[in-house]
């Protein structure tokens, strides 16, 4: 198994505790892991969403942020952040963290769960977008009211939108 196969678990507080297989920190109630969720904006302040993947193991179809990963063994947040903006989206740009907030919520469409302790980054991008259709089944440019507003539709949103817009200022 590759590092890129493991979660890191981490308490309530963020301290490390180990490590566990991804399939296993999202099945059941799940296992309390360390994640990413990056925000860009635009010039014009909106921002840069994502619905994904059909095929993704969970919450397939779903908007979210502009993209979110797990650090892999050894792989701090920010450079995380940095890989699955250019593995997701085709981009390379500077981002900043923000903050971080903790959710828990089943997928009834999985049977999988996530309960992840989750840092917020955020930065801006004026070029192109290149999503990578694995991961990414559309990617759009939405006002903050108009991300808000999606954000608060259980059916079209990831559970964790909401969460990064608040962590990342979008009001």
């Amino acid at each position: 198994m590759g590092d890129d196969d493991r979660v890191q678990l981490v308490t309530p507080e963020g301290e490390a505790l180990g490590f566990a297989s991804k399939l296993d920190a999202h099945r059941g109630e799940g296992m309390l892991h360390r994640a990413i969720s990056v925000l860009l904006r635009d010039a014009s302040g909106r921002v840069l969403l994502q619905r994904r993947a059909t095929g993704k193991y969970h919450f397939g179809g779903r908007w979210a942020n502009t993209c979110c990963s797990h650090p892999y063994g050894g792989e701090t947040p920010s450079q995380a952040a940095a890989r699955a903006l250019d593995e997701e989206m085709g981009i390379e740009c500077s981002v900043i963290e923000v903050g971080t907030f903790v959710y828990r919520a089943a997928d009834p469409a999985s049977d999988l769960s996530e309960w992840e302790y989750d840092h917020v980054f955020v930065g801006s991008h004026l070029g192109d977008v290149n999503p990578n259709p694995e991961e990414v089944a559309e990617a759009r440019w939405f006002a903050p009211h108009e991300a808000l507003a999606l954000s608060e539709d259980p059916d079209r949103a990831a559970p964790w939108l909401a969460h990064v817009l608040r962590v990342a200022g979008v009001e």
